[in-house]
């Protein structure tokens, strides 16, 4: 297994991303040393795992919410729409956004929570209330440890949007963290919820692929216009990260559901990641053609390729190649690729209305694609079939945003061990500081920490979970 470098750092945004993940020369906190050497921090004393730890039961889910820019409002409804949950507080630095978001609610019969704003410092003051049990992040990235962690300490389980931190100190410190507040966090990974995904996972637990030997996922989507719009992203904030870094920013979306089908941290772990980019050419081309002179972005300097690809090794020698581009022309995908010595599955690959397509022996032959369709049905995962028609009435993303909300409140409200743990978060969300590393190097492998500090190869329950009902109303 190759060494992980040390390589230099660059400041970004309100945090840092390591361009190498590990400085040279930095005289590092314990989770930095213990990294640069493959090796996990040691634990504190009393401090345990949170590997198949349950939620305490929750008659009802109280979820405060943190960051109400086009992500956090339009989950706010979901929660209050799952039964058993509902929204007590809504936080935005911009005041003017949390009171909207409280009217919103109002206006579908909801209570109104209690708003806060204002300040950078609005969303510790609504920490401080008795009335909140999970904490809901969808601020900017930058802010994403920061905000998870608080909730950690506030003694809230927290659920932070992608990614959950962008530097291996914070991942490892929101591990420690978890595990010494006895709180999970969990990166509301929606595409892990998604029909497609779940029902490939379920194949790949059937044995319908045989030996899994490779995956391939990604984040594909032009988001040019929407990063050049002066609305869109509050202060610019998303296009600003492909002027202050080279890495890949967001690979979970494919990397995750692709982890959950190899059984990561349950039976295999990734062990190493080695990175490429291709040239920063979109961005700027795209300001050229269609962005006013007098636009601000005109004193940016984008160095982020356009498609990051990380290749990455399992313990098993299972291969997977996670991607990233929104800076080039074309169609949205998330590639969901699968395959194994029997055979083959490939989202994104066709007008069907599952939109994806399989090759397995020994149903097929004479090299011919053959439609998901079927497979789908048999293997529809039980959460679709259980609140499939509510999906869609109350979550974007083709209903997996309520399926995440609704599995989330369902596990707290039973007292059921989570699907989606830290050490999951922390192990897909590595990519970032880790291509970064890579790149640095040339696109050398480094090494990916094993987050569950040798817990990795132990069945246990993940994404693929049993049947259970949400507990009534009461």
């Amino acid at each position: 297994m190759s060494e992980t470098p040390a390589v230099s750092r660059r400041l970004l945004l309100g945090g840092a991303v390591a361009t190498g993940a590990l400085a040279a020369g930095m005289t590092a906190a314990a989770p930095a040393a213990a990294a640069a050497t493959g090796q996990a921090p040691r634990r504190r004393p009393g401090q345990k795992s949170m590997i198949g730890v349950p939620f305490e039961a929750h008659r009802t889910v109280r979820v405060g919410v943190i960051g109400l820019g086009n992500r956090g409002s339009g989950m706010v409804e979901g929660w209050a729409a799952v039964p058993g949950c509902t929204v007590t507080a809504v936080c935005d630095i911009r005041a003017d956004r949390a009171r909207r978001a409280a009217d919103r609610l109002v206006s579908k019969g909801e209570p109104r929570p209690a708003e806060y704003g204002g300040s950078a410092d609005s969303y510790a003051k609504m920490l401080r209330r008795d009335d909140i049990d999970l904490v809901y992040v969808a601020t900017p990235w930058e802010f994403h440890y920061e905000h998870g962690r608080a909730a950690l300490l506030s003694g809230r389980h927290a659920v932070v949007e992608l990614p959950v931190a962008t530097e291996l100190r914070q991942l490892w410190d929101l591990v420690d963290t978890s595990e010494r507040t006895r709180r999970h966090l969990l990166l509301a990974e929606n595409c892990s919820y998604g029909r497609n995904e779940l029902a490939m996972l379920r194949m790949a637990h059937a044995g319908v692929f045989g030996d899994i030997t490779n995956g391939h996922g990604g984040y594909l989507h032009d988001l040019r216009e929407l990063l050049f719009s002066d609305t869109y992203y509050t202060d610019s904030w998303r296009r600003l990260w492909h002027t202050r870094s080279t890495a890949s920013l967001y690979p979970m979306h494919g990397l995750a559901p692709i982890a959950a089908a190899m059984d990561i941290n349950r039976g295999d772990r990734m062990a190493t990641l080695s990175a490429t980019a291709t040239a920063p050419k979109g961005l700027a081309d795209y300001r050229e053609r269609f962005v006013p002179r007098d636009h601000p972005s005109w004193k940016e300097t984008y160095i982020n390729g356009d498609l990051a690809t990380c290749l990455i090794e399992t313990e098993k020698g299972r291969i997977v190649r996670a991607e990233h581009d929104v800076s080039s022309p074309r169609p949205y995908s998330r590639i969901n690729t699968l395959a194994g010595s029997r055979g083959i599955v490939e989202d994104y690959s066709g007008p069907a209305p599952t939109g994806a397509r399989v090759y397995l022996e020994p149903d097929h032959g004479g090299h011919t694609w053959r439609d998901f369709a079927d497979y789908r049905k048999e293997y529809d995962h039980w959460l679709w079939r259980k609140v499939g028609d509510d999906a869609a009435n109350n979550g974007g993303h083709g209903g997996m945003d309520y399926v995440l909300q609704w599995r989330t409140v369902q596990l707290m409200r039973a007292g059921l061990v989570p699907d989606i743990d830290v050490y999951d978060s922390a192990a897909w969300c590595a990519a970032v500081p880790l291509s970064a590393a890579s790149l640095a190097r040339n696109g050398r492998p480094v090494e990916i920490p094993d987050f569950t500090r040798g817990s990795w190869a132990g069945k246990r329950p993940g994404l693929d979970s049993s049947p259970t009902d949400m507990p009534p109303a009461r």
